[in-house]
Order: C-alpha cells, then sequence, then structure tokens
C-alpha cells in the first residue's frame, strides 16, 4: 500500500498571526518588517493582500512602499511566531508522531497509519491499478482538508496541505493551492499534475541548478522526469541522479519521528545593511560578524568541523550570487571569516555596493576527522579554547561585552549579535553542483 504524507505549509505566517493580535490589519495590505534603523529594513513576510501589489519578501521597505502605497508595516514578533508554530504542532501530533519540520511554517506528517483519520471517511477508498490498491483522490483531499479546517477553527490561521506519496511530491502540491487548500498529487495522476510544471517548482532546484537545467533544454519537470540518466549524471554527479528520482516520483526519504533532530546539512546567516557597504574595510568586518555568529552555532551543533565556506553577496541592485571553497576542516571564527574574505576579493572588484552578505559552513565531520600534526602543533587548539572561553562570556555577560578590534571599531557592530536573532528558516537551495 503506498504512503500518504501531507505538506502543511502556514499561508502568510508572521502576518497572519500579527492579525491575530491586532484585527485592524485583516485586509489591509501588511508587511512584518525587520527595523529601518538597524539592519533587518527588509520584508521578512507579507499578506495576500500585498502580494498581489507584488510585494515580496527580500524587498526593502521603500520597495514595498512604492509598490504598495497603503500597505501597512509592523515589526516582527518571533516569540508569537515560534509559540503558534508549537500550537500548530501539537494539533498535528493529534494524527501521527512522524512529524518533520521544514522551517517554522512547513512540516511533513506521514498519516499512513492515522487511526483519527481514516474513520471520519465514508466515500471511496480506494482505487485499483494492475493489481494493486491505490488511495482515491478524494478520501486523500478529506486528509488534507481534516488538517486544514482543524487548523483555521481552532487557532485562527490557514495552512494549505499537499496530500501525495512521497515528499517531494506532497512539497510541491502544497504550493499548487494557497492560500487555504488542500492539492492530491496521487500515484495514479501524478503525471497529468505536475509534468508540465516548471522545473524550479521542484523541491531544492535553485536558481543556479534552474539555470543549468533550462540550458540543457531542460524547462519542466517532465522533460527532467525523461533525461538522460548518463547525461544527468555526468552533469551533476550524484546530484543528477537526486534531481531525476525527485521528478520522476521515485522519493522513498521517510518522514522523521517527530522527537527527531534534523540532520543538519549547512549553518550560516546572513545580513542586510540600511547602508551599502563600499569598502574593503566594512566588507573585512561584517564577515567577521557573520563568522561570530555560524562558528558559535556549528560548535553549539555537534556536528563537529566543516570543510566548505561559502559567501553570499548581493548588490545594491539586487542582483547576487554565491560561491564557495573547499578548506581544512575548521570551526574557527577567524578561519571561516579569512575564507570568505577571499572569496569576496577574488570575485568582487571595487568599485562595489554590497547590500546584504551571507556566511555558510557545510560539509560536517561529526567528529571524526584527525588534525594534522602540523595543526595541533600550531596554534588551533588554542584558538578554540579561546572562542569557547568567548562563547561562554558572551552567554553570561551579554554580546558586546568582548569583541575582535575590527568589530569593536564600528559601535553598531558592537551590539549586532546575529546568532541570538537568527531564526532558522530552510529555503529552496541548489544542490552545490558547481565548482567554485
Amino acid at each position: 500500500m503506498e504512503r500518504i504524507i501531507i505538506h502543511s505549509d502556514l499561508n502568510n505566517f508572521y502576518a497572519s498571526v500579527e492579525r491575530l493580535f491586532n484585527p485592524d490589519l485583516i485586509g489591509v495590505p501588511v508587511a512584518v518588517c525587520g527595523s529601518r534603523e538597524e539592519r533587518h529594513g527588509i520584508v521578512l513576510a507579507k499578506s495576500e493582500e500585498a502580494k498581489k501589489f507584488g510585494v515580496k519578501t527580500g524587498d526593502t521597505i521603500w520597495q514595498a512602499q512604492k509598490k504598495c502605497r497603503d500597505i501597512v508595516i509592523v515589526p516582527p514578533h518571533f516569540d508569537r511566531y515560534i509559540d503558534y508554530s508549537k500550537k500548530v504542532r501539537a494539533i498535528y501530533a493529534r494524527y501521527t508522531d512522524l512529524i518533520e519540520s521544514y522551517g517554522i511554517d512547513e512540516c511533513w506528517l506521514d498519516v499512513s497509519k492515522s487511526t483519527l483519520l481514516f474513520p471520519e471517511y465514508d466515500g471511496e477508498k480506494y482505487t485499483e491499478k494492475d493489481g494493486e490498491k491505490h488511495y482515491s483522490e478524494g478520501f486523500l483531499c478529506h486528509l488534507g482538508d481534516v488538517i486544514r479546517n482543524t487548523v483555521k477553527s481552532e487557532l485562527g490561521v490557514t495552512v494549505s496541505c499537499g496530500v501525495s506519496f512521497n515528499k517531494v511530491y506532497a512539497k510541491l502540491g502544497s504550493d499548487l493551492k494557497k492560500p487555504d487548500g488542500t492539492s492530491v498529487i496521487s500515484a495514479t495522476y501524478y503525471k497529468n499534475v505536475i509534468f508540465g510544471l516548471p522545473v524550479e517548482d521542484l523541491l531544492f532546484v535553485g536558481k543556479a541548478t534552474c539555470q543549468k537545467l533550462r540550458s540543457m533544454g531542460i524547462s519542466t519537470i517532465g522533460k527532467l522526469a525523461a533525461a538522460d540518466d548518463n547525461v544527468m549524471y555526468k552533469t551533476f554527479g550524484k546530484v543528477g541522479q537526486t534531481l531525476l528520482k525527485n521528478a520522476r516520483g521515485e522519493d522513498t526519504d521517510p518522514v522523521k519521528h517527530m522527537d527527531d533532530k534534523r540532520e543538519m546539512k549547512s549553518i550560516g546567516n546572513s545580513c542586510t545593511y540600511a547602508e551599502d557597504l563600499t569598502t574593503l574595510t566594512q566588507i573585512r568586518r561584517h564577515l567577521y560578524v557573520l563568522s561570530e555568529s555560524v562558528a558559535a552555532r556549528l560548535r553549539e551543533s555537534g556536528q563537529g568541523l566543516a570543510d566548505t565556506v561559502h559567501l553570499w553577496v548581493r548588490d545594491n541592485n539586487l542582483n547576487d550570487f554565491s560561491v564557495q571553497k573547499k578548506v581544512r576542516h575548521t570551526a574557527l571564527c577567524s578561519e571561516i571569516a579569512k575564507h570568505a574574505y577571499e572569496l569576496f576579493e577574488l570575485n568582487v572588484k571595487p568599485p562595489f555596493k554590497v547590500r546584504s552578505l551571507g556566511v555558510t559552513v557545510s560539509g560536517f565531520d561529526n567528529g571524526k576527522s584527525q588534525l594534522t600534526f602540523d595543526e595541533t602543533s600550531g596554534n588551533y587548539k588554542k584558538l578554540e579554547k579561546v572562542e569557547r572561553c568567548v562563547d561562554e562570556i558572551r552567554k553570561k555577560h551579554g554580546y558586546d561585552k568582548l569583541q575582535r578590534g575590527i568589530v569593536a571599531e564600528d559601535p553598531r557592530e558592537m551590539r549586532n549579535d546575529v546568532k541570538s536573532t537568527h531564526l532558522i528558516k530552510p529555503a529552496k537551495i541548489d544542490y552545490p553542483d558547481e565548482d567554485n
């Protein structure tokens, strides 16, 4: 019997929660934005009304106001969002304990064995094909509707649900009917539903991967599913095999138990700045601020050391790019920042106007790597101890009580505790299919 996987996606989550606390926001275009005065003066979330004017996540406040003159700007309240995220998950837990989070507002649920959901359906449950039983579309839609209606009636926020036989298709389905809808991608009719959709709609097909696929003439999910295996492997390596499996509906990845921790593939932070960065000194300072956060979170994660440093840059015209490099295994801020700065110097030539920066590390060794004699006899261990001591001092006395000299040169950055204000939100990302 096929699996029943539901992907639930809370609609306009931040804006929806803000409306629960301020009913005057209902029916008007709303954007939840970071502080104008500090570094986060961008749109973090927007309402359906704002979307109709073309307001997008990542727009600056002035861009949002230019697109929608009457838009209402409200500050974020992350404590509220986390609280409601937990309440929604508590509802999901009534139906199954196989709940895998994909950020604060998205989850996969495996309800294949949910005894609470199944008795409520009194229509046809199965269809027959090739001697195998498949769930009917009406039954699958009913399951998604039960989840949606329960969340809406009890909490006042809405979700869109995708129901399918694997996680990739379920995630795709939740994007098809927004807001507050259920889409079914069944094992019987999935080709009719998704093969004509743009290839970038598929999970994990980000901008760079999409561009490479389209350059190969692969513009839809159906064309990707029909692509030659050897060509895909030659072009993308093992990632190409994964892309083919996802497009063909062959994803067998299980939904994790609600108590399992998500496997970390990367740890990163990014910032958007109130004023464009125009000098290498500013770039280096801000890369250290970001690397402090990344290194501290890496040490807390228990993932060991990382062997890849990624840099993301966005200019004042909102054009962006990302590059990466292999490095010796490290969890040191000083090394991460050094590599990030080298990537910047190599790829960005003056004059420049940088609006946003991001630093990420990946390739975790889970504590299995052995440092070389030169590394252990050098300063690595000493520097690691120093950075761990800094972590403890900041926990007890505050982030700004101990700073590197380059950061202390700018009083505003002394208080820029990126780590404590970071809220993890997975996004559509590219597989590392290019050598940078």
